[in-house]
């Protein structure tokens, strides 16, 4: 059985995320020592969980071969075994490099013997690169590491098959949002932004790197549901094989340039833009296709049991049917051009009328996303 470091003053405990039974350890007062732990659990991460297995659920595909190289106490792979539909998992192989880890994940699956759906279960304690480069290849890879999952990419894009799909999991958004610019160059190959849309791009940088990898290998990654939450950004990509695939996927990748007088964005080729004569805030290159699948949202969004994550999923359905890189914040709009700020539900009443479309976005509570452009969104909120 695994015991905690004594140091760390801990104490078992026996939770349930979903419908899995976890043994787990908190610490007698509030503080975090996660980075310090060999094995944790992360109580911040269930949303993460739940869209998991939500989308595998939501998916066509059945019978996958799973793999989680980095398992930790075993919560999303026990999770997958309890809580995926009949016939939806072929086989499941759960790796940590930890000792602590692997002793952990075996209590955790004994614990929720008698509801586990799969019998091929194979549990193995190697380096997350080793265990996926000696592996046949997985449908379904779920990168969720401490930090920037660089240091994966390359092995997971290697071993997910076609017609997979690679989930991929930030959590050093600092380097990809703007805070520590020379970090988010040397890691992702890409200037970062710290503004309000600092989020949105930042995502859309990591779609990209993880692009790049995969069009090595001839492998094309086309994301499918993406979003931003509390301190880290998440991405399900699909995967195809083929050059005129992957030609197309590059093809995607631009600038977005940003107006820090007047708002305005854009998106370029170039890595130059004049906008109120000087240069603008750029970010990139970044993917600037589309974040999600609209049919696969609308499938999780009906299946969604969970009233915690009832907002937040109907804000990325509706988010979904809009296919528009980068939104408005009618806030730093108003701020920028001295206007009042308008009533977002009359707002979008007048975007309407109008005939353009609209969504929220999940990124900011102060944006809209639309197909309008800026000179004619300005001339509405002038309105009265």
């Amino acid at each position: 059985m695994y015991q905690i470091p004594n140091e760390f003053n801990m104490k078992p405990k026996i939770i349930q995320e979903g419908k899995a039974k976890i043994r787990v350890f908190e610490p007698d007062e509030k503080k975090d020592v996660s980075k310090e732990l060999e094995v944790f659990y992360n109580p911040l991460m269930k949303l993460n969980r739940d869209l998991s297995v939500l989308l595998l659920n939501s998916i066509e595909k059945e019978e996958l071969q799973i793999a989680d190289p980095l398992a930790g106490s075993g919560v999303r792979a026990v999770r997958f075994l309890t809580e995926l539909d009949e016939d939806k998992i072929k086989s499941i192989r759960i790796n940590d490099y930890s000792k602590e880890a692997v002793d952990l994940i075996k209590e955790n699956i004994k614990l929720n013997e008698e509801e586990l759906l799969c019998e091929d279960i194979e549990l193995s304690q190697l380096d997350a690169n080793q265990f996926l480069n000696e592996s046949f290849g997985f449908d379904y890879i779920d990168i969720d590491p401490f930090g920037s999952p660089n240091f994966l990419l390359d092995s997971a894009v290697k071993r997910i098959s076609r017609g997979g799909i690679l989930a991929v999991t930030a959590t050093d958004t600092s380097a990809l949002s703007g805070t520590y610019p020379n970090a988010g160059y040397r890691k992702y190959w890409a200037k970062t932004i710290r503004q309000e849309h600092k989020h949105e791009a930042g995502i859309r940088i990591l779609i990209r790197k993880c692009q790049l990898i995969g069009t090595q290998y001839e492998k094309a990654l086309t994301p499918i549901l993406s979003y931003s939450k509390d301190h880290y950004f998440r991405i399900f990509f699909f995967v195809e094989k083929g050059k005129e695939k992957c030609d197309k996927i590059l093809k995607k990748h631009e600038y977005f340039h940003c107006c820090s007088t007047c708002a305005r964005h854009e998106i370029s080729r170039s890595n130059s833009n004049i906008c109120c004569n000087k240069e603008t805030q750029k970010a990139g290159p970044l993917w600037i296709g589309e974040l999600f699948d609209v049919k696969l949202l609308n499938k999780m969004q009906k299946s969604n049991q969970e009233d915690k994550n009832k907002k937040f999923i109907e804000t990325l359905y509706q988010e979904s049917k809009l296919d528009v890189p980068f939104f408005y914040d009618i806030h730093s709009i108003c701020k920028k051009h001295k206007f009042a700020i308008p009533r977002t539900n009359e707002l979008i009443e007048k975007i309407e009328k109008k005939g353009f479309k609209f969504s929220r976005t999940h990124f900011l509570d102060t944006a809209i996303r639309s197909d309008m452009n800026f000179i004619e969104l300005i001339n509405l909120i002038k309105k009265k």
